[in-house]
């Protein structure tokens, strides 16, 4: 059974979700397979543009609203990413990828301004501030790591009283950064509830990154309405991430995972069995059973502002399973169902907790997921420490129809590509084919002031498969512009692929938003000096200094005195006994004591 995805488009949301103008948050749970748990966690808040520009604040965070009005922001996207999205196991990106950025951090922005040296002021700005709030290196995205893409993002709002002429877009990436609980609890803050209650009370930074994938989403835009009624501001926040069932099912107190007794294994009993000692793992249909504290280590503690504007109880969880799995929950909460037979969702009130379990009675509860548009992969080529190559694979995986997509590239200026190597053929052939590619924008780097930006719009044909490759040489960095790793290598920041409509199955002729898929992050080596050199230039310099100047130090502060000079010293007893001294040795040296032993 094959089950329609829970995850709307974009621009269906958006009509949804702010029938009340306030705020609103939802859970939604989806099984993608017996051993994975997709959980995605979305609150959405809106204010009118009116009170924003006046700076009354009711469900738009002061904080962050108070840095976009500074640095001229009309529109924002925030990503905090890790882990990688498998796309044979679990099937399609969560909304279409468009809640989704790059491993690491990943930022861009449209900024109204009068120029682009104007734009890039107000950018670092924007940078230097939000690297604060969220406890993240952002002020790190300086004019090496920032682009301006042509094609591959569009300004998802209305842009209410600011000319298009006006604003720029600025793009960067952090690669290398790590997101950990610093940026979650910043994340909280934003919500009216603060992580105290409703669904956000199961963001634990234990559960969060402890999954196989996450993804932190921040969007701010305008909206403004077709009828000609008062603009908006919409603020949507997201967290998706993918839980292995069986790791999260383990205590807390007891991680290490140890094999179970042998009578609560489930095994195949069709196949034969030479010993009771052995054990196929069963392939059945009913999937595994949980509840919400064994999967996020605590219920739902109650909802927060859930109820709509005439007063009742909103939908704050919901799963995608058949009607015909048996579904338990504690407490007031109210059940509903879909027509398809796909899907559930639960009210509850705010004042108590909720706890679902999920019952292992029943049919398979995972979906048999669709194949993805396009898959995408890319690597390094070559060898040595000179130069290199990058080979990406897109694989078209529709049988009837084309695919047309744009490919966006952010290389370090220390990664210099050969266009003229820039090739793009099909895995069945060995020549290049020139009707792949049909448009290239190529920005070239500049050392230590610009990275490279490189935009393609290609089109694979159904059931096919494109190989683009290009070389490069690896420039030698300064001695200080290795960070104190500098052996691991460097990352390159992920790939991202805009798939343009039409694509998939378009039978209903129904509008589709872009969909978007970002590549895994590579590492690049390049040339590293032999630190060790300077520290023994260093260590040697040093002894030697040391040296040095301790005799000159002791030169000039020691005093030297007569030994006559000294209190409490006898002179002249000193002077016999050195003169007794050398008279003994005198006649030792002549044979005088021997004479005298002989008599």
């Amino acid at each position: 059974m094959q089950y329609t995805s829970f995850l709307l488009p974009l621009s269906l949301l958006s009509n949804f979700v702010f029938a009340d103008p306030d705020y609103k948050e939802r859970l939604d749970l989806q099984p993608l397979n017996p051993a994975s748990l997709l959980a995605s966690f979305s609150f959405w808040s809106n204010a009118s543009l009116q009170s924003y520009e006046q700076q009354h604040f009711k469900y738009i965070p002061r904080s962050l609203s108070q840095i976009l009005q500074h640095a001229n922001t009309r529109e924002l996207h925030l990503r905090f990413s890790t882990g990688r999205w498998d796309d044979e196991s679990w099937g399609p990106r969560p909304w279409g990828g468009t809640k989704e950025g790059g491993t690491g951090v990943e930022l861009w922005a449209w900024v109204e301004a009068n120029s682009d040296a104007a734009s890039f002021a107000r950018w670092v700005t924007l940078n230097n501030a939000l690297s604060g709030l969220f406890c993240a290196s952002l002020n790190f995205i300086d004019s090496t790591r920032t682009t301006r893409p042509r094609m591959t993002f569009e300004p998802t709002g209305d842009g209410a009283n600011v000319s298009l002429a006006d604003l720029y877009l600025l793009h960067g990436t952090l690669p290398r950064e790590v997101v950990c609980t610093e940026n979650l609890t910043p994340f909280l803050k934003l919500l009216p509830c603060k992580g105290k209650a409703g669904i956000a009370s199961l963001l634990d930074g234990h559960k969060l990154f402890d999954a196989s994938w996450q993804s932190m989403a921040i969007d701010v835009r305008s909206v403004c309405p077709e009828n000609g009624s008062e603009c908006s501001i919409e603020m949507e926040q997201k967290v998706d991430m993918v839980l292995d069932v069986d790791r999260s099912k383990r205590p807390r107190d007891n991680p290490i995972p140890r094999p179970g007794p042998s009578e609560g294994l489930s095994c195949d009993n069709s196949k034969p069995y030479a010993q009771n000692d052995a054990c196929y793992p069963s392939d059945t249909n009913s999937g595994q059973s949980w509840t919400i504290d064994e999967i996020f280590g605590r219920p739902i503690q109650g909802s927060c502002l859930a109820e709509d504007s005439q007063g009742e109880a909103r939908d704050s969880v919901c799963i995608n399973i058949p009607h015909e799995r048996e579904v338990y929950t504690a407490g007031n909460a109210i059940e509903t169902k879909n027509e398809a037979g796909t899907r559930r969702c639960f009210a509850f009130p705010a004042s108590e907790p909720f706890e679902m379990i999920l019952s292992h009675i029943g049919p398979q509860t995972y979906n048999v997921h669709s194949k993805p548009s396009l898959y995408a992969s890319r690597s390094f080529t070559g060898h040595g420490q000179e130069r290199g190559g990058v080979q990406t694979l897109l694989t078209n995986t529709s049988p009837t129809s084309a695919i047309s997509f744009v490919y966006f590239e952010t290389l370090p200026w220390f990664m210099k590509p050969y266009l003229h190597t820039l090739t793009a053929r099909f895995s069945t052939a060995s020549t290049p084919d020139p009707n792949i590619i049909k448009e290239t924008f190529y920005r070239p780097a500049l050392d230590r002031r610009r990275g490279t930006q490189l935009e393609l719009l290609v089109s694979v044909p159904a059931n096919q498969t494109v190989i683009l490759t290009y070389d490069f040489d690896k420039a030698i960095l300064r001695y200080t512009e290795y960070p104190p790793d500098a052996n691991r290598g460097f990352d390159v920041a992920p790939a991202v692929i805009k798939l343009l409509p039409p694509f998939g199955n378009v039978s209903d002729q129904s509008p589709q938003a872009p969909e978007y898929i970002r590549t895994s992050s590579l590492l690049l080596p390049l040339p590293t000096p032999d630190f060790s050199m300077p520290y023994n230039v260093i260590i040697l310099t040093s002894t030697v200094m040391a040296l040095a100047f301790g005799m000159i130090f002791n030169l000039l502060v020691r005093r030297f005195v007569g030994a006559d000079e000294v209190e409490g010293w006898d002179f002249e007893v000193l002077k016999a006994k050195v003169r007794g001294r050398i008279a003994l040795l005198r006649d030792r040296a002549l044979g005088k004591g021997k004479e005298k032993k002989m008599q």
